[in-house]
């Protein structure tokens, strides 16, 4: 089964931290890629050790279809806001 995640990259301090959001999965790197990398094998482990992948990506917000994963939901873009905390 193939499908989408969207990869956020946050730098923090010296280390580059990679979410995938839909998936609620976090790894680290020295670089982009390797915070990048780390987390595709992050993805491939807990996929191959998970016995109920369908449960889990249910509960994710994920929906399968003629072996097609489709998600509930989809980021359609983001925004970089200054605001003020008072």
């Amino acid at each position: 089964m193939r499908f989408q995640i969207t990869i956020e990259v946050w730098k923090k301090g010296k280390w580059f931290i990679a979410k995938a959001s839909e998936l609620d999965f976090v790894s680290q790197g020295k670089t982009f890629e390797e915070a990048k990398r780390n987390l595709l094998e992050v993805v491939k482990i807990q996929f191959r050790e998970m016995g109920t992948l369908e449960e889990y990506l249910s509960e994710c917000g994920f929906e399968i279809k003629d072996d097609k994963l489709i998600p509930y939901t989809e980021m359609i873009g983001f925004e970089k806001l200054e605001v003020s905390a008072i």
